[in-house]
């Protein structure tokens, strides 16, 4: 038997969406502080459009809170007798909240995303930040906040930019907390990382549906991205647990010219 998770009833003061850095837009309902299961909550997700939906949420309502599985709390219903004759209904935007552009929502698909993944802050340093992630090609001397700082500076917009910063030494010394040797561990870490297999390179371009797994899977049936690049969906899909949503995807990032034109950076930078 499981017990019945806590609940508590707290007021949502407003909802703020977050762009993760495949482009999905999630919703995130920010709530009166509240204390739950040991620890204060202030924010809770909201999932998706359906779930904003389902629940029919207004500003200032009353909601229920649950940890779900303890751990992340999430709003399970509202009070409605609580709710104010003019409170304003919660209505999923059509646009990015972070460069404008307009939402697409795939077939099937709950989640919104946003599709400017070339030019949408959160998405740019979000692809950055996966591809010096452990799985991907673990660049050492380089962590998430430094992503961040160098992008908001100008010197990485793409991830083929950080095989470029060996030339931008001088701006390099002049971040705050970046000494001479912090710069060097990192350009040694980025010239390590062009040692790192296909598989690695494959799951740190951050394809959407394409994880780990996927990622050694495709590497090592095709070998080399020239061979993966030109496969048709057919030869895509007799891999093993490739699916067709995959394949699809793999055919959309291809299809991109700016995806393209970082791979061909990242071949002449020397990556595998």
């Amino acid at each position: 038997y499981k017990y019945k998770a806590q609940e508590v009833e707290t007021i949502l003061q407003e909802v703020t969406y977050q762009v993760g850095r495949t482009g999905a837009v999630t919703p995130v309902a920010n709530l009166k502080p509240v204390l739950l299961a040991g620890t204060t909550v202030k924010r809770a997700t909201l999932h998706n459009a359906n779930e904003i939906g389902r629940l029919g949420l207004h500003l200032g309502d009353s909601v229920l809170v649950e940890k779900g599985g303890e751990i992340i709390p999430k709003i399970i219903a509202v009070n409605t007798e609580k709710r104010k004759p003019d409170a304003t209904p919660v209505i999923y935007p059509d646009k990015c909240p972070e460069c404008g552009s307009d939402l697409v929502r795939e077939e099937g698909e709950a989640i919104h995303y946003c599709p400017n993944d070339e030019g949408c802050p959160p998405q740019i340093v979000g692809k950055i930040q996966h591809f010096i992630s452990r799985k991907a090609m673990n660049i050492e001397g380089l962590g998430n906040e430094t992503v961040e700082s160098f992008y908001r500076s100008g010197l990485v917009e793409h991830i083929s930019d950080l095989y470029t910063l060996y030339e931008k030494t001088d701006s390099l010394k002049q971040m705050e907390r970046f000494g001479e040797k912090s710069i060097k561990n990192m350009l040694e870490g980025i010239e390590r990382s062009k040692q790192k297999p296909f598989e690695k390179v494959l799951f740190g371009l951050g394809i959407r549906y394409v994880g780990e797994t996927v990622a050694k899977k495709l590497a090592a049936h095709f070998k080399n991205m020239d061979s993966l690049m030109s496969a048709s969906y057919d030869e895509l899909i007799t891999v093993d647990e490739i699916g067709s949503r995959i394949a699809g995807g793999l055919l959309d990032y291809f299809r991109e010219p700016r995806h393209l034109e970082q791979i061909e950076k990242l071949r002449s930078a020397g990556l595998q």
